[in-house]
């Protein structure tokens, strides 16, 4: 065949269209033995990476001054309780989306005492909560309860430290279908083997201590506001917890009401013990019944301690918050 007649690589054998340009060929480099070197260059420790973008450090720079102003009043610090923690946050963070809510939270509260969270509204307090009784896992961090890590159990082994919790929800969180006496029965009923007479001793003695002893067989949309928490805290305590978590007792409450049921917090822990954590922004119920304090803001502990001891604060944050004033680091943002 011809060589005018062989195939080009994009057309046919004439090339009807087709340019074809020489070549360049280039010697590989010869090494000084005389021999071509074929191994692949040495990598420049300099070059950046493939795929990698190169964060600009002025970027960090902003970052670092703006982390350092959000957290300017956190001095982190956490006085000294005469009982050893019940419940552990250790540098713990969570965001939902873009939204950091905790953000590296180190947090102790005390075992045998009424300890109170509170803060901003929309700064984490619920979250806490949520994250005590595993409803939520924290991205970063560990939170244990009585020394054991709640983000490591197993389904099973998180179904029984559950037992050791009473959840006091914001709207009492009754089952709308049941009677009162039946909604306080309930995690008897769920739980235990518990036969119905030993049950109803344990209902009615708890019903009484809040106040709703022979208010059983009404149904929740025929309870006040009032009635609703107490039922809730009764419905709370028939398992014997050694915790008690309250999400905002107060809220929805007027202030006779609000008082009455925070003396009733005092009285049934006095009874009993344990560690009682109570989630609120209420000064006036952190007066009442705090026996520690924790203030929360920005995802971070600004101070926690001996309740008299976070009323004496000199901290500015502190200081506002406690008091309820206009003036101070805190603003509407």
């Amino acid at each position: 065949m011809a060589r005018d007649d062989v195939p080009g690589p994009h057309g046919d054998a004439d090339g009807a269209g087709e340019s074809y340009e020489q070549i360049e060929h280039h010697d590989a480099p010869v090494q000084s033995g005389g021999e071509a070197n074929f191994a692949p260059a040495e990598p420049d420790d300099d070059a950046p990476a493939a795929g990698r973008v190169e964060r600009d450090p002025r970027i960090e720079v902003v970052e670092r001054e703006r982390e350092a102003e959000d957290f300017a009043y956190h001095t982190g610090t956490q006085r000294v309780s005469e009982t050893p923690d019940a419940i552990e946050f250790i540098d713990v963070h969570k965001a939902f989306g873009r939204n950091q809510v905790l953000r590296g939270l180190n947090m102790g509260l005390p075992d045998n005492k009424i300890s109170m969270i509170i803060g901003p509204s929309g700064t984490g307090k619920s979250v806490c909560i949520k994250h005590i009784v595993g409803l939520l896992y924290p991205d970063e961090g560990d939170v244990l309860v009585q020394g054991v890590s709640i983000p490591s159990l197993a389904d099973a082994e998180l179904f029984e430290i559950r037992k050791k919790f009473g959840v006091l929800f914001q709207d009492g969180a009754l089952f709308g279908s049941l009677t009162l006496w039946d909604n306080v029965a309930f995690p008897l009923r769920q739980h235990t083997e518990k036969g119905e007479e030993e049950i109803a001793e344990i209902v009615n003695r708890r019903m009484g201590e809040v106040g709703l002893g022979g208010e059983g067989e009404k149904m929740p949309n025929q309870l006040s506001g009032g009635m609703r928490k107490r039922a809730g805290f009764a419905r709370a305590l028939v398992l014997d917890p050694e915790i008690v978590l309250f999400d905002e007792p107060d809220s929805g409450l007027d202030p006779v009401r609000t008082a009455l049921l925070c003396e009733l917090i005092k009285e049934i822990h006095a009874e009993n013990g344990g560690c009682y954590v109570v989630i609120t922004h209420d000064i006036m119920s952190a007066r009442r019944v705090a026996e520690h304090i924790s203030v929360l803001w920005k995802g971070r502990i600004v101070e926690s301690g001996p309740a008299e001891e976070l009323f004496a604060s000199e901290n500015p944050f502190v200081r506002q918050f406690l008091a309820g004033e206009s003036a101070g680091p805190l603003g509407m943002e």
